[in-house]
């Protein structure tokens, strides 16, 4: 028998109508299940169980009245006026009733805001974060927030101020990072949607490790907070465990917020069914240049593109003239000059308290910046968007792996780079193939489950849409979905 806390988010939405299922007995099943798991696997910072069960009456008490818009609620409204002041596309009740868990750098006023900071342990935000206000808005209930490693910036999810966060799947493995206390809490099925960002890939590597999905935006899609929603290459997003459920957050989320100024309109609303994908023309590439994929990877990605290729789609290989080394030097100048400086400024006299990876990653944004300026950086990263463009040519999207290894270490550090097979990367973020769609920042990308390694670890694939085309890249993670399915 399913427990409520396995279901999808629009499978509880759908019972929450037909009074099959209540808010109330969701939102127990999760807290329960929040009680018998994450003491091994420590994705969470914060639980609010008291006002998540009193909202979770609310809502039970909405639906059994009967007022709430069943059609708006499943993503069919007309989208709201672009400015509205933070409304997002999708109506009041889009979420009603659904546990949603946030990951912490996402502020709520009046609560901590540490970024995994043993000095910023008592900051308290002043304001709700713009996708806390829209999750409310649509009638999300947050009841727990999620562990990330200091300032959001390694890809493995531990800190001196929350400990090592673990993957469900294998203990001794990280869920990823930087949002992979979302990542586990969903694969763990502690919450059926929750918050992520992504600046290098940290909402699509955790999607990876852990069999669930992320979503990267096309910049500016999803509002975030200033000054740091300046970034091109930062974006704010969804988690969870089906594409249609993914597709339903980002619904509330997307849309301009007077608050982000980089913020922009919202395309129509994502529908949480596709039709057919046949005459579709995706291209593959394995390595995206000369990414050394481990053999698993490279056979579960090519499992996929084979499964769309069965639906009608027509796959055709194309490679890249991209080098991790230059992605590397490219990409760290760019943090170098942006992401490097504020946390220079936001940990000054307190570097002693800092993780290692946090002095590592500083130090080598402030070394790259010192060999490149901005200028080299900036026309550097439009030659490779122009690489990929050129790439994409006469395709609707790439299909490519998300990242070259199935697994990190939960307690690893890797600070002297990381071997993969017989190849050794200087920074192991150079393992994950995400990177460069945070220099195609316009670019629209969907991560989802892509198969299982030998020894049971999920595996990830990344669908790169063209800039701006947010439906289409949905509209492949469906088929995918549907035509290889993977567990929840």
């Amino acid at each position: 028998m399913t427990e409520p806390f396995e279901l999808s988010a629009t499978a509880a939405l759908g019972m929450f109508r037909s009074k099959a299922l209540s808010p109330v007995e969701m939102m127990t099943s999760v807290i329960d299940r929040i009680g018998d798991v994450n003491s091994d696997i420590n994705a969470l910072t914060e639980t609010m169980f008291d006002d998540a069960m009193a909202a979770a009456k609310a809502a039970e008490d909405h639906y059994v009245r009967g007022e709430y818009d069943g059609g708006t609620a499943v993503g069919r409204a007309p989208r709201q006026a672009a400015g509205r002041a933070g409304a997002g596309q999708a109506s009041g009740d889009a979420l009603l009733g659904l546990p949603v868990a946030v990951k912490e750098k996402h502020g709520i006023a009046g609560h901590t805001l540490s970024q995994g900071l043993l000095a910023h342990a008592d900051y308290v935000a002043d304001r709700d974060h713009p996708l806390v206000e829209r999750i409310r808005r649509g009638g999300g209930i947050i009841h727990a927030r999620t562990t990330s490693p200091e300032f959001s910036c390694a890809t493995v999810t531990q800190s001196p101020i929350w400990g090592v966060t673990r993957n469900p799947w294998n203990r001794d493995c990280s869920p990823g990072g930087s949002s992979g206390g979302s990542a586990a809490a969903l694969a763990a099925g502690m919450t059926p949607l929750a918050t992520a960002s992504d600046i290098a890939g940290s909402t699509r590597i955790p999607a990876a490790f852990t069999g669930t999905v992320g979503y990267k935006g096309p910049y500016g899609r999803i509002p975030g907070m200033p000054p740091l929603s300046m970034d091109p290459y930062r974006g704010d997003g969804p988690m969870a465990r089906t594409v249609a459920d993914t597709a339903l957050l980002t619904n509330v989320m997307a849309g301009t917020h007077p608050l982000d100024h980089s913020s922009v309109p919202a395309p129509e609303l994502l529908p949480l069914e596709f039709g057919p994908v046949e005459g579709m023309r995706i291209a593959l590439c394995i390595r995206l240049g000369d990414y050394p994929v481990e053999p698993e990877i490279e056979r579960n990605t090519r499992r996929v593109a084979a499964a769309l290729k069965a639906t009608g789609v027509v796959v055709e290989e194309v490679e890249l003239p991209w080098s991790t080394q230059t992605i590397r030097e490219v990409t760290m100048t760019h943090f170098g000059n942006i992401l490097g400086p504020a946390m220079e400024e936001l940990t000054a006299g307190t570097r002693d308290q800092l993780a290692p990876y946090t002095r590592r990653f500083m130090a080598d944004a402030k070394s790259a910046a010192e060999r490149h300026t901005f200028w080299e950086g900036f026309a550097a990263e439009a030659k490779m968007q122009a690489e990929l463009a050129a790439a994409m040519a006469g395709f609707d999207a790439l299909l490519c792996p998300t990242s070259a290894v199935a697994s990190l270490d939960a307690e690893g550090e890797y600070l002297d780079g990381i071997q993969v097979g017989g190849t050794h990367l200087q920074h192991y973020w150079e393992a994950h193939m995400t990177l460069p769609f945070n220099v195609a920042n316009r670019c629209p990308v969907l991560a989802v489950p892509g198969g299982f390694t030998d020894h049971g670890m999920p595996t990830g694939v990344q669908i790169v849409g063209h800039p701006y085309d947010d439906h289409t890249v949905f509209r492949v993670g469906a088929a995918i979905e549907q035509a290889a399915p993977w567990p929840l």
